[in-house]
């Protein structure tokens, strides 16, 4: 079966971790004892999100006096691609001795008029106190927004639609390789309508609806989508939580799940699911063997007729 897992921002940087090196690369441990089992028995991809190390870049680009302007981020995420496909790519091949891993860097296409780019909406980087909101809006001229009880930087996020390297991923599985890749949502580019010439624009693309369309373009059976949650709730934070084992994507489209969180993941499940007929699934990390054999986390499923 082929699979294309996708990873939570958080899975190298949890809330609360120091962004050191050092936690990083022992967290990449636990990510990697969670998937090998996976590419013991199948054909695996996997794609990452990273939103705490590209807000960390973008924080330190800004306060470099050697820098004219800060750096954009589309080239921090390549930057970031990098540094989480190399952390990756060294701990699968420590577990998997003898099979092929590739990280590659990859371009995601987007519309230079998508509405997303008015209103952003895509978390980035550290969580700030109140307090800190007015200087950093003023100094670094970013837009904030409330995440929970703090505030992060928002920026935008256009709805992806298209990956530059489907046709490179192809070979590479054929080839009996293991594939990380789409880190981040992929670099956010647009493409000129005459040449087809590639330009990097402002912005991260949402790393679930990129998987989803990834999984579509490399006709995949499966959709993993892997968070710090064992499933999907309905009511989440209310007094009528309840788990929710099994959906389809009208079900999900119900839910009313929030755009800063579980909203996306629920939005790549249901479109993966709607678009191939394939499964998809959401999940805790630690449980990535139990979600695809069914024993765990939430099975997104075709919708019946009639439903």
């Amino acid at each position: 079966m082929r699979i294309v897992a996708a990873l939570g921002g958080n899975a190298l940087l949890r809330r609360g971790d120091h962004p050191d090196a050092a936690v990083q690369e022992a967290n990449v441990e636990r990510v990697v004892t969670a998937l090998a089992a996976l590419a013991h028995d199948h054909e695996l991809v996997i794609t990452h999100g990273n939103g705490p190390q590209i807000g960390l870049l973008a924080v330190e680009s800004a306060a470099d006096p050697a820098l004219t302007t800060p750096y954009p981020l589309h080239l921090l995420g390549a930057e970031t691609q990098g540094m989480i496909g190399s952390l990756l790519a060294r701990a699968l091949h420590n577990a998997l001795p003898g099979r092929r891993i590739a990280t590659l860097v990859t371009h995601t296409l987007v519309r230079a008029d998508d509405p997303a780019f008015d209103r952003p909406t895509k978390f980035v980087g550290q969580v700030y106190s109140g307090k800190a909101v007015p200087t950093l809006a003023r100094l670094r001229g970013w837009q904030i927004g409330r995440d929970g009880d703090g505030w992060r930087r928002v920026v935008p996020s256009p709805i992806p639609e298209g990956i530059v390297e489907t046709d490179t991923v192809h070979e590479l599985l054929a080839g009996g390789t293991l594939v990380i890749c789409a880190g981040g949502g992929g670099v956010p580019v647009t493409a000129d309508p005459d040449t087809g010439a590639l330009t990097g624009v402002e912005a991260v693309v949402d790393k679930d609806l990129t998987a989803a369309l990834l999984a579509e373009e490399l006709k995949a059976d499966f959709l993993l989508i892997l968070t710090d949650v064992p499933c999907v709730y309905e009511g989440y934070g209310t007094a009528r939580q309840r788990p929710l084992d099994d959906a389809t994507p009208s079900r999900l489209r119900q839910g009313g799940f929030p755009d800063g969180s579980m909203g996306p993941k629920t939005e790549a499940a249901a479109r993966f699911v709607e678009r191939t007929g394939g499964l998809a699934a959401i999940g805790a990390l630690d449980a990535a063997y139990e979600i695809v054999h069914g024993r765990s986390g939430t099975l997104v499923r075709p919708d019946l007729m009639g439903q």
